[in-house]
């Protein structure tokens, strides 16, 4: 493992947690081994202070597990933690996607649009880091075009807990070209106000986002 240069726009800890984070997920460190504070702080060369706190933050996202006088162990996530996670989500996508067909305004509809112009050009250029963000503004739109302030915070909790996991790792390159088209499929659904090809869509494109998430992390 290389050393690694910190930038400065960005907590220490936070940065800690970003590499531990995408060790963690790509397998460096196995589930249930122990992570070392006394090792990372000498080949960060960092105090173990801004660790223990990169430590609770990960404990916090489930990828670590902290067992007194023993230290903390890598959890990870699991192929069984992923289908759970998408499983939920779908389900309460599908009833986010009903009422946004039912709700939506003009103006939600023209930055949905938006949406999907931006993540085809963005596309198109190999700009995965991009289409991540604007993935998440596109459903962050539907949201709140549901009209349900409750179902849109308990979407969000769900969707914020697998990209803290994968923020490091952005996108293959390869999946771009899928995750642009099933986009613009959610889109037109919504766009022409039917419920079956929206409820269709939304599950083809999670079902979907579950093996991409699947493949990058490596799970068995």
């Amino acid at each position: 493992m290389s050393k690694r240069e910190f930038k400065n726009n960005i907590s220490l800890s936070g940065e800690i947690a970003d590499i531990l984070r995408e060790r963690i997920l790509r397998g460096e460190y196995k589930i249930g081994e122990k992570i070392k504070e006394n090792q990372i702080a000498l080949e960060l060369e960092v105090s173990r202070s801004p660790i223990r706190d990169a430590f609770k933050q990960l404990e916090t996202e489930g990828l670590l597990d902290y067992v007194p006088n023993r230290g903390c162990f890598a959890k990870g996530f699991t192929k069984q933690d992923v289908s759970d996670i998408y499983s939920v989500r779908t389900a309460l996508e599908k009833i986010a996607i009903g009422w946004a067909i039912e709700r939506i305004t003009p103006d939600e509809i023209d930055k949905l649009e938006e949406q999907c112009q931006l993540m085809d050009f963005y596309t198109q250029r190999g700009d995965e880091k991009k289409v991540l963000e604007l993935n998440t503004s596109f459903h962050d739109i539907i949201y709140n075009s549901s009209g349900s302030r409750f179902l849109a915070q308990v979407l969000r909790s769900y969707k914020e807990y697998l990209d803290k996991t994968r923020k490091a790792m952005f996108y293959d390159k390869s999946f771009l070209e899928s995750i642009q088209s099933e986009h613009l499929e959610i889109f037109n659904a919504i766009k022409e106000k039917d419920k079956k090809r929206g409820t269709a869509a939304i599950t083809k494109h999670l079902d979907e986002s579950r093996k991409r998430t699947e493949k990058v992390w490596n799970l068995k």
